[in-house]
């Protein structure tokens, strides 16, 4: 199995409405897509304003389905139309790991 992590920190100019439109549209792409195992994410607690705003964590099959998720066409309209109005920074990893048995 591949995890993969992903941090953002909001544009300057990003605002409460955007971010909650990201969060939402967010919901729906990992809810619907067939190659997302399990995910969580969420905003920083706001209480070391060193953090990045916000992280997610989606678990795939494989790298080969990570990928695939990554080249959806629902994929592509969510970064479109979210994520490019509130992104400013990205930084990820992509991990093999086991699930606890």
């Amino acid at each position: 199995m591949l995890r993969h992590v992903v941090m953002f920190r909001w544009r300057d100019d990003a605002t409460d409405e955007r971010i909650d439109a990201f969060l939402g549209g967010l919901r729906e792409l990992l809810a619907a897509d067939p190659y997302v195992r399990a995910h969580t994410f969420g905003v920083n607690s706001g209480k070391d304003p060193d953090n990045y705003d916000f992280a997610l964590v989606a678990d795939f099959d494989s790298y080969d389905d990570y990928l695939a998720y990554e080249a959806t066409p629902a994929h592509d309209a969510f970064v479109a139309r979210y994520a490019s109005h509130v992104v400013g920074q990205r930084t990820a990893v992509q991990h093999p790991f086991r699930e606890p048995t």
